[in-house]
């Protein structure tokens, strides 16, 4: 049952009814209503023309020629576009198409007299359904959480038009081209990766003719603009799917998978077997579609590796992506992406092949990869920085903690934790039992133990130009001596760390002896450092 619409929605279904016209909730909104899932976007059809939308709207825009008007409400869209001060709820009057001759647009469109003829030009049945409100039988309420308003929805407050079956392919979990699927598809090809998007974000399944116009029709993937085709591609990426990605725990103390699921995409019947972004990635490839998204990845397929692997590259990107930790699109794109270059730098057969310098080639592709599909400098930059660093090494009885300084200053502190969970896609994409090892739980601590100044004066409110300029202490080793003796007492008592105590203090130690401040010092701060590395240690589970 639907049970709430906002009061926004509602005021444009409203006016428009109250002027004498048909106005209907359609589309996606519908669809996630039925869901109970909080719709991104809000669509009503109606037999009113765009001019005369815009004259019960002025504030709203026509900036298309497909009979859309944009109607300005405020904000009441969880998750709106944050760079605007309002929400819009798009009218668009009933309209039926001719042919497409770009396989995306139609050439021309004509406005249609019946909502009937507007759902057929529709592309899934799961899109293709409408709500008619009884907008006379509704109920305003205001929501305890937030200071917005909703109408509370009865039985008989609405009517659903569902002509095509989109509530049982709801709840069948089936994505299903509204009529003749070939005939969708070779109107809007970007609706071949509309299908693979809902079959990753929803956890449906594709309906046997679905899948096999896109099959079809695949290659006209070509007229899409590659602007689309990232949006699309991003989303897949970016989808969860909890039931069948299952992700382990990655701070288990064994470092062992509470699942070992590595299963792609499989079949069931008539109908693909559905899954997160790695099988959304497995169906374009099965579907054809991968070659005019990702022509690069198709270059793994059956390709082996070595000793060290038991999947082909492919596989192995696959997999990876699957049980990324991340929900960043930089790290699930690097996930998918960080051996691209193998299939190039193979060098032999069989159990000793070797890939020497696949992460830096890698790098270098996936840098023409994510400029051609139109993703921005700052995405491709992390992911091209995250590919071209995977292969780091790490061993805690052969790298020292200047090494990792080194890694940090190479990679940069706020990357590190991408990085390692590039590394954790890496391993379970291999097919290994632990996702954490410990030398991977080992590294984690050093990071953060060489990465934060526990015992440091920089943390003083005062510093050495302060003693020189207030206190006039003559510059030399003294001054340092000074500060760490005040660092010390700070440990001890934090009220202590404020300007006018320390130059107080810093005035009295000035006339002790300099080794007597410095072994004063010492000993809090040694003892300080142990207490804090025993704290790092316990938090990763190291010795």
């Amino acid at each position: 049952m639907i049970k709430k619409i906002p009061k926004e929605v509602i005021e444009v279904l409203k006016k428009l009814e109250k002027a004498g016209f048909k106005a209907y909730i359609v589309g996606g909104c519908v669809r996630d209503l039925f869901m109970d899932r909080e719709p991104k976007d809000w669509d009503v059809a109606t037999n009113a023309k765009p001019v005369e939308i815009q004259k019960f709207f002025p504030d709203s825009f026509y900036e298309n020629d497909f009979g859309t008007v944009g109607i300005k409400t405020e904000k009441f869209i969880k998750n709106g576009n944050p760079d605007r001060d309002h929400d819009v709820v798009e009218a668009t009057t009933f309209r039926v198409e001719s042919e497409y001759s770009d396989r995306r647009r139609p050439d021309e469109v004509k406005f249609a007299k019946t909502l009937e003829e507007d759902l057929e030009r529709r592309d899934f049945t799961i899109n293709a359904m409408a709500l008619k409100l009884t907008t006379h039988n509704l109920k305003l309420k205001t929501q305890k959480t937030k200071s917005k308003k909703s109408y509370e929805l009865q039985d008989t407050s609405y009517e659903i038009i569902d002509p095509f079956e989109g509530q049982k392919d709801l709840k069948d979990k089936i994505i299903r081209a509204v009529g003749i699927a070939d005939e969708r598809f070779n109107e809007d090809a970007l609706r071949m990766m509309r299908a693979v998007r809902f079959f990753s974000e929803l956890n449906f399944v594709i309906e046997k003719k679905t899948k096999e116009a896109i099959k079809k029709n695949a290659k006209n993937l070509k007229f899409v603009s590659l602007e689309r085709i990232k949006d699309e591609l991003a989303r897949i990426i970016l989808s969860d799917n909890p039931a069948r990605n299952a992700t382990p725990a990655r701070n288990d103390q064994s470092g062992k998978l509470h699942s070992t699921m590595l299963a792609g995409v499989a079949t069931s019947g008539e109908h693909s077997v559905a899954g997160g972004p790695s099988e959304g990635i497995e169906v374009f490839h099965e579907t054809g579609l991968l070659e005019y998204i990702l022509p690069e990845l198709e270059k793994g397929v059956g390709v082996k590796q070595n000793r060290h692997h038991i999947y082909t590259i492919y596989q192995h990107s696959v997999l990876s992506l699957k049980h990324c930790p991340s929900k960043k699109l930089e790290v699930r794109l690097a996930a998918l992406l960080h051996d691209i270059a193998k299939p190039q730098t193979k060098r032999g057969e069989g159990e000793f092949a070797t890939f020497y310098n696949h992460d830096h080639m890698g790098a270098r592709i996936v840098e023409k990869i994510l400029t051609r599909l139109r993703f921005s400098s700052e995405i491709i930059k992390k992911v091209k920085l995250l590919v071209d660093q995977h292969m780091f090494y790490y061993n805690p009885e052969e790298v020292g903690e200047s090494s990792v300084r080194r890694l940090i200053q190479k990679v940069g502190l706020e990357n590190m934790k991408d990085l390692i969970d590039l590394r954790i896609s890496d391993r379970l994409g291999s097919g290994v039992l632990k996702a954490k090892p410990y030398k991977l739980r080992h590294l984690e601590y050093v990071i953060e133990k060489v990465s934060r100044d526990a015992v440091s004066v920089k943390m003083l409110k005062i510093n050495g130009n302060d003693l020189i300029k207030e206190l006039k202490i003559t510059p030399g080793p003294k001054i340092g001596a000074i500060l760490d003796v005040l660092l010390a007492e700070v440990i001890e008592d934090a009220s202590k760390n404020n300007k006018k105590a320390l130059l107080e203090r810093a005035e009295v130690l000035e006339k002790e002896n300099f080794e007597k401040l410095r072994q004063m010092a010492k000993v809090k701060i040694e003892e300080k450092k142990e207490e804090e590395d025993k704290k790092i240690k316990s938090k990763y589970w190291v010795k």
